[in-house]
Formats: C-alpha cells, sequence, structure tokens
C-alpha cells in the first residue's frame, strides 16, 4: 500500500487513505495499541485528521466450525431456504396487497425450503467429499503502524513519549533524513625503495 498521494489516475475515493510525506509514530502488535495511540494524540488536540492506521504482514486464519455430513448440510439448506422464501414473500405482501398474506408466507417458505435443501445437497455432491467440513475465515494484520504527515511527527512523538506509550521502537522510520558522512581515511603509502639506476647520495669525503 502506498502512503504517497494518488496521481490522476488514481483508484476513486482513496484521497483520503494517502498522505504526503508520512513519517512513522510508532508499530504495535494489536490494533487495540494502535487505535489507543490515536486516541491519545486526539485528546491532546492533536490534528488527528493527518494520522494513518496502517495494518501490515497481513495472513488469513480460517476457524473450523464443524464437520459437515449429508444430514447437517440438508438442514442448512432447509433453514436458509425458509428464511429467504419468508422474505421474499414479505416484501411481496406489501407491494401486491394479497387478500390472504398468510397463505403467501407460506407458500413462498415452502417453495423456498425446496430450493435451499436442494441446492445445499447438490453443492455438497459437488464437492466430492474434498471439504466435509464448514469454516469462516478472516484476514488479518501481524502488527499496525501509526503514520502522521512529516510536519506533525515530532509533536506525536512527544505526546506519546509523555504518555508513557510504547512505540515499539521504530518511530521516525517513514522518511528520515539522509546525514551525509565523510569520506574514508585512506591509509598512507609505505615509501618505495630507490631505483638502483638513479644516483644515490654522494659518499663523505675522506
Amino acid at each position: 500500500m502506498s502512503l504517497q498521494p494518488k496521481g490522476p489516475g488514481g483508484r476513486q475515493g482513496f484521497a483520503t487513505l494517502s498522505l504526503e510525506y508520512p513519517m512513522s509514530l510508532g508499530v504495535f502488535e494489536q490494533y487495540v495499541d494502535a487505535q489507543k495511540a490515536v486516541d491519545t494524540l486526539s485528546d491532546n488536540q492533536f490534528p488527528v485528521e493527518n494520522c494513518l492506521i496502517v495494518g501490515t504482514d497481513l495472513k488469513q486464519m480460517e476457524r473450523v466450525t464443524a464437520r459437515l455430513t449429508w444430514g447437517r448440510v440438508a438442514l442448512g439448506g432447509l433453514l436458509s431456504g425458509v428464511w429467504l422464501g419468508l422474505f421474499v414473500g414479505l416484501i411481496l405482501s406489501l407491494f401486491s396487497r394479497p387478500s390472504n398474506p398468510l397463505t403467501l408466507l407460506l407458500s413462498t417458505a415452502l417453495y423456498g425450503a425446496v430450493f435451499g435443501l436442494i441446492w445445499s445437497l447438490a453443492g455438497y455432491a459437488f464437492t466430492r467429499g474434498a471439504r466435509d467440513f464448514s469454516s469462516v475465515s478472516q484476514v488479518v494484520a501481524t502488527r499496525y503502524e501509526v503514520f502522521c504527515e512529516h510536519k506533525f511527527a515530532q509533536q506525536g512523538r512527544q505526546i506519546l513519549a509523555d504518555a508513557g506509550i510504547d512505540v515499539g521502537g521504530r518511530a521516525g522510520i517513514g522518511i528520515a533524513p539522509v546525514t551525509p558522512t565523510s569520506p574514508p581515511i585512506q591509509p598512507s603509502q609505505p615509501s618505495q625503495p630507490s631505483s638502483p639506476d638513479q644516483p644515490g647520495p654522494p659518499p663523505p669525503a675522506g
């Protein structure tokens, strides 16, 4: 996810999910900790409209809820079909003004039950026993990082430090200025011995 502002060809509606020159205020293991940090900033009159919470290192979690059998699949399809039929019957009774709304509701619930039963059994048969369990899945982030505009970064870090909030030791990594370093000192070259062709110093006078 880019933290830079979207260009002219960016997706519509994502302008509020970008910051100019963002800087990190801290990294948190849980979303509630990142939320608490932003709430602390808000309580101290910090312009939180310049903040952004980014979830990183995404992973998918799937929780197995039950083992699927023909009976369980049939019962689930029957109940969902009944609810669907009752909903359709209620909509029809509101707009068509039937003489006997109860009869209409019962008939649509019956048709819905039959449809739900057939649909669920057919879908389970097509799996050929490859997925005999039901589950729910969710994509969650491993950690959460709070960013803000660079012009408010120092103020935000000071507020979080005064409140005693642990920012994970990574504050300020969003855009760090590059400090020039002095060039390495070159080692001195050893003196070369004089060539035999070159005349040496004159001998002392006898």
